[in-house]
């Protein structure tokens, strides 16, 4: 089975490469970079290195994303077929998302709000899951069983919703769930060993978070590491019976 992870150069992208790579439950791991090349793994295991294949990816832009596809199914297609381990895409985990930059910063209250932001959060915390759901769809049509997962974030849960402010996110995340959710939905007919997901990771110390670890309990606060294992767990229990929900880093289910 092969892991695809999309942002693989990340804070929790970088982490679930090299906790699928421990792992022995995937032959090859495939991962994207955006633009900044990737560095060496944290684990100097060659034959890790062995099984991980780096591809170049913009997540959001609908011509990158249909030429990726083309270039793994090539690739997939090139692959010998282990009798043990069939050759199929059992996980493709979507770890791109903006919370903030430069440019953008959550808006606290409605004074804040920029139309600007509202788009780019949605250009990168919704539309990469749609563009490859479309094009890596006919990848996971197979008999093997296969999740398909999003990170979100639980402020996307409107019913959670008790604090208001960071609105663009806020929304941008709630679009991501729905198109999840509508994926599923979709998929149930036509995929029916895929599940779909929406992961919550909890708060990671990455550069996303850093401004606002302030008030996080430290153990509220996880490590990349931590937080690729414990999203690694939950994928684990995840089969087509749970597709079309949201779940958090240990396990429970958010409501949409």
């Amino acid at each position: 089975m092969l892991a695809v992870v999309i942002g693989g150069t990340g804070g929790i992208g970088a982490a679930l490469v090299n906790r699928l790579l421990e792992s022995d439950n995937f032959s090859l791991v495939v991962a994207t970079w955006h633009q900044t090349p990737p560095t060496a793994l944290s684990s100097d295991n060659e034959a890790c290195e062995q099984r991980l294949v780096w591809m170049q990816l913009d997540a959001r832009d609908t011509e990158s994303v249909n030429a990726f596809a083309s270039d793994l199914a090539a690739k997939l297609s090139r692959l010998p077929t282990p009798s043990s381990k069939p050759n199929a895409i059992g996980l493709v985990i979507n770890t791109v998302g903006l919370l903030h930059d430069s440019q953008l910063q959550p808006e606290k209250s409605l004074r804040s709000f920029k139309a600007s932001n509202l788009a780019v959060a949605m250009h990168t915390n919704c539309l990469p899951t749609l563009l490859l759901a479309q094009a890596l769809g006919p990848l996971l049509k197979s008999p093997e069983p296969a999740v398909f997962a999003s990170i979100s974030a639980r402020v996307g849960s409107i019913s959670d919703n008790h604090l208001g402010g960071w609105y663009s996110y806020r929304i941008s995340k709630a679009a991501l769930n729905m198109a999840i959710r509508t994926l599923a939905v979709e998929w149930g007919r036509s995929h029916r060993n895929v599940c779909v997901a929406a992961l919550h990771p909890g708060t990671t110390a990455t550069a996303l978070s850093e401004p606002f670890q302030k008030n996080v309990p430290p153990a509220k606060l996880f490590e990349a590491d931590v937080t690729a294992e414990y999203l690694l767990q939950v994928v684990a229990t995840l089969d087509a019976t749970r597709s079309g929900r949201f779940w958090a880093y240990d396990g429970s289910e958010i409501p949409w």
